[in-house]
Formats: C-alpha cells, sequence, structure tokens
C-alpha cells in the first residue's frame, strides 16, 4: 500500500475508531514515517475535509523538537492521510501503567517539556485539544515528544471549539472544553494538569462509568489533591497540579511558559514561586448564553457504555457542532423531546436525525456483529419513543461487521495443543478427523478445514485434522496372477510396485513368478513390494553336436539346458554324432528335448 506514490506502508501499528496508523517507507527522501489514515466513512462531510486539509496544514507549520511534526497530508480516493514524524519510545499512559506512580522530579521534568512544547504551538495559536497521555512519548534518551498535533484547532480560525463541539478523552478534557466552550491555551494546560496528577498517583483525576459522567466531573467536582492519595507527592508540586486544575480559566498559569517556569523551579530547588492557594468549596462553571437561546444545560450521563470509540468521530463532531449551533438559534433547548428510532441507520444518518430532534450525540461504540452490516446501528440509549429533556445525549452502538481471523497453522502441534491455538484465535472445533499420513506422526496436527491463513468469522467452526501415523496392512498374494492384475491390486491396497522380469520354464510369461515381501506379511502402506513377472522360457541357438562323440554331445547340450534323447544308427563313424533333430543352429528354449542319432557299426 503505498499513499501520494511515496509513502509505502511496511506494518500496522496502532489503530482507533477513527484512524488506523501505519509506519510507512518515505521512498522519496528515505526515512521512516507513520501514516494515520482516517476511515473513509468518517470523512464523508465536505466541510469536515476542508477543515482536516487547512489545519493539518497549520500543524505542519509547527517546529519544536518537543513536537512530533506533521510532514504532509492528502488524500487517496475516499480516504484522507497525514504523514507524521515516526519516533521510537514508550507513552506516558504505558509507562505508568508499567511503573505506577513516577518520581515527582522526573514527573516535573516531564511536564516541563511538554509546557515547552506547548509554549511553541500557542505562539502559533494553535491548541492541541487532546492533551493526555498516549498523546506524549518518552524517548529512550528521556526527551518528550508531544504528537497527534495533526487534530489541533487554529484559535483563530472557524473551528469546532466556537459552535459546541466537545472533542478530547474526557478524563483530561477542560471543563470550557467539555462545555462546548471556546477554547484558550489554557486549556491544554489544564488537560497537561490531569497528565501530571496520573504521573503522581497512577490515575487520572476523575474517573466514571461513560464519557458523559467524567466530563460532568470535570466541569462540576473539585479533584482530590495528589498528596491526600499518595503523601510521596511534595507540597509544592501538588500547588502545580491544583493550580493547573482551576475549573475557571483565568486562575489557572496565564501561559505554558509560566507553568514550565514554576515545575523547572520546583525540579530544580523542590520549591515554587509562590504556591496556589488550596481550592475552596466547588465551584461549578458558568454556562455561557447565547443570543436568542436559553442557558446550555449540563450533559446528562448516559447509561453505561461498553466499549469507547477514542477519539469521538470528528466527522460527527461537524454535525454535532452544526446542529447545536442552529438549535441554540432557534432556541429549542429546554422541554422535552421523543426519541427517534435510528436503529439500522448509518452513524451519519442518525448523528443528523437525533440532532434534528434537538439531542446529542453522546458516546459512539463499535462492536462486531454478524447481524447489522459494517457501518449501521445496532442499539441505542435512550430507547426509540422514550421522552428526555432537550439536549439529552443518545448514546449509539454501532456495527463493525462481522469479526474475521486468520486460521493458525497448528501443523505438528499435539491435539491438545492444536485445540488450545484455535481456541485462543477465537474458533470453536466443530470436530476431529484422523487421516494416516507418512510425515506427520501420530497424534500431531496434519491441517485444518480451512487451512491455515484463511480469513474465517470469529467463532466458525474448524475441522482439525490428526495423523493417525503410518497405515499398516496385509500384503495381497498376487503370485501366479497376470502383471496387470498383479500391480493394480497393490496400488489399491496402498502399495508401491517395483517390476523385476526374469525367465521362466514353469511360469506362463506376463504371470508372476514371485513377490518381496510375501503375501499376507503385514507392512506399511507406501511401502515397495517387489514382484517377479516371467518372460516365459529363455531362448537360445542350439549348438551342432555332429561328429561329437555320444557322451561330449550329451554333455554339451545338458549343460545349455536341453534335455538329450540318443538313438543309433548304423555308421562307419561308429560312437560318433552322425545327425541331430532340431539341427545345429536352429533357436530351441531351454528344456526342449534334443534328439541325436550315434553311429554303431552295421550288423
Amino acid at each position: 500500500m503505498v499513499f501520494g506514490r511515496r509513502y509505502r506502508v511496511t506494518e500496522k501499528i496502532g489503530a482507533g475508531g477513527m484512524a488506523d496508523v501505519y509506519k510507512a517507507v518515505d521512498e522519496t527522501l528515505g526515512r521512516t514515517v507513520a501514516v494515520k489514515v482516517l476511515n473513509p466513512r468518517y470523512a464523508q462531510a465536505a466541510d469536515f475535509i476542508d477543515r482536516f486539509r487547512r489545519e493539518a496544514q497549520a500543524a505542519a507549520n509547527l517546529s519544536h523538537p518537543g513536537i512530533g511534526n506533521v510532514y504532509d497530508s492528502g488524500s487517496e480516493g475516499d480516504t484522507y492521510y497525514i504523514v507524521m514524524e515516526y519516533v521510537s519510545g514508550i507513552d506516558l499512559k504505558a509507562l505508568v501503567k508499567r511503573d505506577g506512580p513516577l518520581d515527582p522530579v522526573k514527573a516535573a521534568n516531564y511536564a516541563e517539556q511538554v509546557c515547552a512544547a506547548l509554549a511553541a504551538a500557542h505562539g502559533y495559536d494553535v491548541i492541541h485539544r487532546d492533551i493526555k497521555p498516549q498523546n506524549i512519548l518518552l524517548q529512550p534518551d528521556g526527551r518528550v515528544r508531544v504528537m497527534d498535533f495533526g487534530i489541533a484547532r487554529v484559535t483563530d480560525g472557524d473551528d469546532l471549539t466556537h459552535t459546541g463541539s466537545v472533542l478530547g478523552t474526557a478524563q483530561y478534557v477542560s471543563p470550557e472544553q467539555a462545555q462546548g466552550r471556546p477554547l484558550t491555551p489554557g486549556s491544554d494546560l489544564y488537560s497537561l494538569g490531569c497528565v501530571l496528577y496520573e504521573m503522581l498517583t497512577g490515575r487520572p483525576p476523575f474517573d466514571g462509568d461513560s464519557p458523559v459522567a467524567i466530563a460532568l466531573k470535570q466541569v462540576n467536582e473539585r479533584p482530590v489533591p495528589p498528596g491526600q492519595i499518595d503523601p510521596r507527592v511534595p507540597r509544592p508540586l501538588e500547588a502545580i497540579v491544583m493550580r493547573a486544575l482551576e475549573k475557571d480559566p483565568s486562575r489557572r498559569y496565564t501561559s505554558a511558559d509560566e507553568m514550565r517556569r514554576e515545575l523547572k523551579l520546583f525540579a530544580e530547588s523542590g520549591a515554587v514561586a509562590a504556591e496556589a492557594a488550596p481550592m475552596g468549596d466547588t465551584s461549578v462553571m458558568p454556562v455561557v448564553k447565547r443570543s436568542g437561546g436559553a442557558p446550555r444545560p449540563a450533559p446528562h450521563a448516559p447509561p453505561r457504555r461498553r466499549r469507547p470509540l477514542w477519539p469521538l468521530l470528528v466527522s460527527i463532531s461537524v454535525v454535532v457542532a452544526v446542529g447545536l449551533a442552529v438549535a441554540w438559534a432557534l432556541g429549542l433547548f429546554g422541554g422535552s423531546v421523543e426519541v427517534p428510532d435510528v436503529r439500522g441507520m448509518t452513524l451519519e444518518e442518525a448523528s443528523n436525525t437525533i440532532i434534528g430532534t434537538g439531542l446529542l450525540v453522546g458516546d459512539v461504540t463499535e462492536v462486531y456483529s454478524s447481524d447489522v452490516p459494517e457501518g449501521k446501528v445496532i442499539e441505542q440509549s435512550p430507547a426509540a419513543a422514550e421522552r428526555v429533556e432537550m439536549n439529552w445525549p443518545v448514546t449509539l452502538v454501532i456495527s463493525r461487521g462481522e469479526e474475521s481471523v486468520l486460521v493458525p497453522d497448528v501443523t505438528g502441534m499435539s491435539e491438545s495443543e492444536a485445540f488450545s491455538t484455535l481456541r485462543k484465535a477465537g474458533l470453536y472445533i466443530d470436530g476431529v478427523r484422523r487421516e494416516y499420513s507418512r510425515t506427520i506422526a501420530k497424534g500431531l496436527a496434519i491441517t485444518t478445514e480451512p487451512t491455515a491463513g484463511i480469513s474465517v468469522a470469529k467463532g466458525g467452526n474448524i475441522i482439525l485434522v490428526v495423523s493417525d501415523g503410518i497405515e499398516t496392512k496385509a500384503l495381497p498374494s498376487v503370485v501366479g496372477k497376470s502383471q496387470k492384475d498383479a500391480k493394480a491390486e497393490l496400488e489399491a491396497a496402498g502399495f508401491k510396485v517395483k517390476q523385476v522380469d526374469e525367465y521362466s520354464d514353469k511360469v506362463k510369461k506376463g504371470f508372476v513368478i514371485s513377490q518381496d515381501p510375501d503375501g499376507g506379511l503385514i507392512s506399511q502402506t507406501g511401502s515397495t513390494v517387489t514382484i517377479h513377472v516371467s518372460k516365459g522360457p529363455e531362448s537360445v541357438e542350439i549348438p551342432d553336436v555332429t561328429t561329437l562323440s555320444e557322451a561330449e554331445a550329451t554333455a554339451k547340450l545338458e549343460a545349455l539346458g536341453f534335455a538329450v534323447l540318443v538313438n543309433q544308427i548304423p555308421s562307419a563313424d561308429v560312437g560318433k554324432v552322425v545327425t541331430q533333430d532340431p539341427a545345429g543352429g536352429s533357436i530351441g528354449k531351454l528344456g526342449d528335448t534334443i534328439t541325436i542319432w550315434v553311429g554303431v557299426a552295421s550288423p
């Protein structure tokens, strides 16, 4: 697979609901890159495509050692892609999961580096919008790279932040982002505060059963100070975290540089310029009133989701944004509405229907389904026809189609190992068939049906073929049978046949004289049986024995395999062979009788 006639994909290195990420080689510059490919079904909105291109170009203009570079963007048909710098290392989420809470100085150092990267981006009026541990990559030399600026937004553009869209990961979004309010650089600092909190405690400041529930906590609840979770967190560093997590953006750090300086001071001296005052009672962020509309209420938590689709689909965010803008303009918020039935619709159709009714698109989850076509809504919550308040989020479950797996190769495995391997692949063994095999030992797997490498539905049935070893059976006896019949009988029994032709004065030509091994013995099928086939009696030239004595003539003929009949005839050559029949020089068969006439004196 090649994008833009230069980015040749070598392997898939990541996947999400919105995009897949591939490792690729830039064949023009000879360097390794990462290519983020958006799913075509999430890139159908023309408005989104225009913004995607514009914002990818804006991200490509960023240049800072702490920012993963965006090199290029483009499209192949309905598939849109961003070419980014390929950076090896471990992300902070995986690091904390592996090692637990980090050393406070080390955590402060990582956060300081992120601040430096954000300061550079904010200098270009670019807000990241999705600062989270998964997007912060730690390189082997300890340097930090902030990734995924390809989905950032330019603050002075007509972007989704100004129309009520809520993007980002719930555990790390700022209160204003959760409410769909305009974002500022302080929004990224709030998200970084959540990341620093997690580095110090091993968990984000807020969690819940659904993204909406978590977002509500971001807006309304005060986080537990990290030092109360882990007493090893120094109070000066706790003060930095809590200031970054202020609900009111004006009470946070005024810039990424200011927060960076505080972190640097702590890392060097264990203090901060001025510790933030502890948070008071919980204060709720004020909702923003729009012209011609009622205040926007905070969303209610929908029912528990099954599996999150991250990030919230960007193409759907455009629909949400436009729908909310219209709803605000028309003053639709307030009262209750009937939830529409969007099952069986595409995600885009369902979103349009939901927004058009005055509701929100809530959590979107993708699951495999053998019953509902890919891309269609399987379930929704609340159910169709229920009455709910305006602006209530409708949770959707979208079909990913039937899940498929590749049949693993189990050749040579024991029967139990093959069973385990197939079950781990999500397949079921519908039966075991045993076959003889000359190459696979008894009890080991020969193959499967379907065979290895074939793509089948997960949960599908597989036939396992197991070796019963080499087949043995009694050899048929073919002595006295014609060569044709003997060969056919042995091959039908599974044996190979080797034929040796020889003369025989006892067995008719073309018939079996003997076989090796003998008939009736137990032998492995596939082994070779030698049959000796008669060529009939051997033909030889009869020698001329006339003038020889009776004894000489008889000895010579018998030595060649002939029988000798002696007659007498009066002759002057007494004791000599006078004549013979058949005559010398004619052709005879071994065992033939040669008659000789020996001379005797006349009476």
